[in-house]
């Protein structure tokens, strides 16, 4: 389907024929009234925009070519430097690589990325800065609110729900990498290290049933905020809202010549060359810390899925895709191939030794100390290792076909698809 819906058409027609509404309506003008046509002026029609709100799924992180980002004070903000606050609104981390922006979306003339990388519902009523660890920008809707003035919303695309109350995707990477750079490194007998947690992460590591029961009511809480104040804004009141969950950037096993190095696995204690070989390729962690990975993306996937349910149910005449993407990647994931990461659609995990701005790409020869000196960076200076594992350039290209495919849809939920070939089917 075109986004550009037939009535706008007929709305710029008669803007442009200088036609009044009524006479479009089909309510001939008085014919004795002098020069009718020209005593009623036209109506405005606004050109068509399609905005994402969310998180860093939508608003492009990992994909570079950051934009500047308005923060609440209504100042423009670049680039900061690598040492600055992670509070300043640039490291949202809007791409001009998103998928959003990627995507062909016909009728569609103007695009606007509201998302924020680490946005949470909390966000999307509210100001970011209120929270702890949030950025210094307006609630999402106010600046939904700001384009609607300007713009008729034709579609929004919406990611939210890897971070909320209970977690963040952040901190769930963060724990399965870090506890495998410390087994990789560390040895069970050096106490002076401290109780540093070394084991794989287990699902209930990652979130609970409860947390993910939480996460599913605060985003469609959120989302239910974002459905009525789009009724109340948008210009002709017809848009498209499409839900898209989360792909994971690991796969379900890695290759197996990640699987060992110098006769050592990650089953063992202390494994330096594999620890090092695995960082190299974009993905530091136990294998059995995968399975978990995916019980918990997956699960991201209910808590939107969730929240498109009780929305159509609540919402009968609104327009709800449910966008699945949790295929999106397959076969080109982190350590899913040869030469990781250059083949892969997601970012690996990269860090700083310092916010230097120039990222460590191999760990190899390095001892403890600067290892561990290395991953405090990424504790200190957020910004410096917030890329890791979000898609990539080419990941949010595909993304953008994704939403291609539900912008288009004729159904209320639809999964996009990568085959072995590299092909993306959605439907």
């Amino acid at each position: 389907m075109s986004l550009l819906r037939r009535p706008v058409l007929v709305a710029v027609l008669a803007a442009a024929l200088g036609w009044s509404a009524t006479a479009v309506a089909g309510a001939a003008p008085d014919p004795g009234a002098p020069d009718a046509a020209s005593a009623v002026l036209p109506t405005a029609v606004l050109p068509t925009a399609a905005v994402a709100i969310g998180d860093s799924f939508v608003s492009g992180e990992g994909a570079g070519n950051y934009l500047p980002v308005t923060d609440v004070n209504g100042v423009a903000q670049g680039f900061p430097g690598w040492s600055a606050p992670n509070a300043n609104a640039f490291f949202c981390h809007r791409s001009a690589n998103a998928s959003l922006l990627k995507a062909d979306l016909p009728g569609v003339q103007a695009r606007f990325n509201l998302a924020c990388s680490g946005g949470q519902p909390h966000d999307v009523a509210n100001a970011s800065g209120a929270r702890a660890k949030g950025r210094t920008v307006a609630s999402q809707l106010d600046q939904l609110r700001a384009v609607a003035g300007t713009h008729d919303i034709d579609l929004v695309l919406v990611g939210l729900g890897s971070n909320n109350s209970s977690f963040t995707f952040g901190d769930v990477a963060s724990l399965c990498a870090n506890r495998f750079i410390a087994d990789a490194w560390t040895g069970w007998w050096e106490f002076w290290a401290g109780d540093v947690p070394q084991q794989p992460c287990a699902v209930s590591d990652l979130a609970t049933e409860e947390e993910i029961a939480a996460a599913t009511t605060e985003t469609t809480a959120a989302l239910r905020q974002l459905l009525t104040t789009l009724a109340q804004v948008d210009a002709d009141g017809r848009h498209r809202v499409v839900f898209q969950d989360y792909t994971n950037p690991l796969p379900l096993d890695l290759l197996p010549q990640y699987h060992e190095e110098d006769g050592r696995d990650d089953t063992r204690d202390k494994f330096r060359d594999l620890g090092a070989e695995r960082y190299a390729a974009g993905c530091p962690v136990h294998r059995a810390s995968l399975a978990p990975g995916h019980v918990f993306s997956s699960r991201l996937g209910t808590v939107v899925q969730g929240s498109h349910a009780a929305l159509s149910a609540e919402f009968p005449g609104a327009d709800l895709v449910y966008l699945n993407v949790q295929r999106a990647f397959d076969g080109a994931r982190l350590c899913e191939q040869g030469d990781s990461p250059a083949n892969a659609l997601a970012t690996p995990i990269r860090l700083q030794d310092g916010p230097s701005g120039t990222f460590v790409t191999s760990l190899s020869g390095r001892d403890k100390i600067a290892v561990q000196r290395i991953a405090n960076t990424c504790v200190t200076y957020f910004q410096t290792c917030q890329e890791s594992w979000h898609p990539n350039a080419a990941g949010h290209a595909v993304l953008g076909r994704c939403l291609t495919g539900a912008a288009a849809a004729t159904t209320r939920a639809v999964a996009c698809v990568r085959a072995a070939d590299g092909t993306i089917t959605v439907g």
